[in-house]
């Protein structure tokens, strides 16, 4: 029991620290966006469709690579998307192209989206479905701080090489993204009977026993055609392309609000917006820890009260002007919008260990798919209506989510 606890620990704690510094080669774009369009002679809506350009790449990549990890080896995957995410965004560093970058930044999105379903469907692998909430909780709170951890290693860069301008971005923070890879290499193992240990028991296992040897006789393909037959599965789909648009709709544009709204430099830009991926990174493991603890596995209602407070939040973060308050505002954004965590042990719940990582992966292509419209969209809408309507449109789609989570918490699943 002692060893499976150990290495249960070592699997979290490994992938977690991998993450903690992965979205230095996704997140780093966000915050030199401004720097990006003057260097290249291009415009706000248009770095929004490079932007854009990685969402769409990851989202579908998700949608293979949730299932390709549990065919190929999910620790073989992982690493082959760490490296190759890598050299992808040091070859960006040296562009001057806006067409090559986009075609760059989206092969990078497709590498970058071989990591989370996979790390997520073994931690679930290593975790019983009791503590199903404090695990999901503690690998995405790491994705939630991996964000802190990009913006204060943008701001070291651009303090390091101010000549390099926004291609430091794709260089430094890569270094450390690279060497985590020893630790991962060292301690992720993708099942307990990697180390000689028994697969953790729940009342379900025959079930999951009888749809796994399904699952192998009916096809690579099956479990889409399963998962997507499921109404449930569909609705939480919406619930996290809605998610999607807030959290990476104030990750890709706030550091750009701060600048041309407030009139702040890129760098203190940077550090006002901190404290919302601060915020981000507190409610990816509060919010399935509560569900847990306080709610007894209901899921639900947390997405509820989130909802209610995003949609007040977003109505006034508009009309603050002042630097200190809007920070607040976003640290408390941060938390509310960010309901991620919770969809998360949502998919462990639905998919168990037979399949969990191709349900996390449908809902991060879910997400992802919200990422790219919102980064698609969100440009023209600034440019057309100024920057109001943009938070105006994230908080009423959290109204529509509050909406779909009522009707999806009376809902079971028919074949899982």
């Amino acid at each position: 029991m002692e060893k499976a606890k150990k290495y249960a620990w070592l699997v979290l704690l490994s992938f977690g620290f991998t993450y903690l510094f992965f979205y230095n080669g996704r997140q780093n774009i966000n915050l030199v966006m401004t720097q990006m369009a003057q260097d290249l002679d291009s415009s706000t809506a248009i770095m929004g469709r490079v932007s854009s350009a990685l969402f769409w790449c990851y989202a579908f990549g998700q949608l293979i690579n949730g299932r390709l990890g549990a065919f190929l080896g999910y620790k073989r995957l992982m690493t082959i998307g760490v490296i190759c995410s890598a050299a992808l965004n040091i070859v960006i560093s040296f562009q001057h192209s806006i067409g090559m970058i986009t075609v760059l930044w989206g092969l990078n999105g497709f590498f970058q989206s071989m990591v989370w379903a996979n790390g997520l469907g073994v931690v679930n692998a290593w975790w019983p479905p009791q503590k199903r909430g404090f695990a999901t909780g503690f690998a995405t709170f790491f994705s939630g701080m991996a964000q802190v951890t990009t913006y204060l290693c943008i701001l070291l860069c651009l303090h390091m090489n101010p000549e390099w301008g926004w291609r430091a971005a794709f260089r430094y923070p890569i270094v450390p993204m690279v060497l985590i890879l020893i630790v991962f290499l060292l301690f992720f193992k993708d099942s307990p009977k990697d180390v000689g240990l028994e697969e953790w028991k729940e009342e379900s296992d025959g079930e999951t026993e009888a749809l796994a040897e399904e699952i192998k006789s009916k096809g690579y393909l099956y479990p889409y055609k399963l998962l997507f037959s499921e109404p449930k599965v569909l609705i939480f789909c919406l619930i996290s392309a809605i998610a999607g648009v807030g959290r990476y709709g104030l990750l890709t544009w706030v550091p750009t609000y701060f600048t041309e709204q407030l009139g702040l430099t890129i760098k203190d830009g940077i550090f006002s917006s901190i404290l919302l991926p601060f915020g981000q990174a507190c409610a990816m493991f509060i919010f399935p820890v509560i569900t847990d603890k306080l709610l007894k596995g209901k899921r639900e209602p947390m997405l509820i009260i989130a909802s209610l407070v995003t949609f007040g939040g977003m109505m006034v973060f508009p009309f603050i002007t002042n630097q200190l308050a809007a920070s607040g505002m976003l640290f408390v954004l941060g938390v509310f919008a960010m309901v991620t965590g919770v969809i998360w042990t949502i998919a462990g719940d639905i998919g168990g260990k037979a399949l969990s990582s191709t349900v996390v992966g449908i809902f991060d292509w879910a997400v992802y798919m919200g990422a790219a419209v919102q980064a698609m969209m969100f440009g023209f809408v600034k440019d057309t209506f100024g920057w109001p309507a943009i938070f105006v449109i994230i908080g009423c789609l959290y109204i529509i989510l509050l909406v779909l989570t009522l009707i999806a918490r009376k809902m079971k699943t028919k074949h899982i």
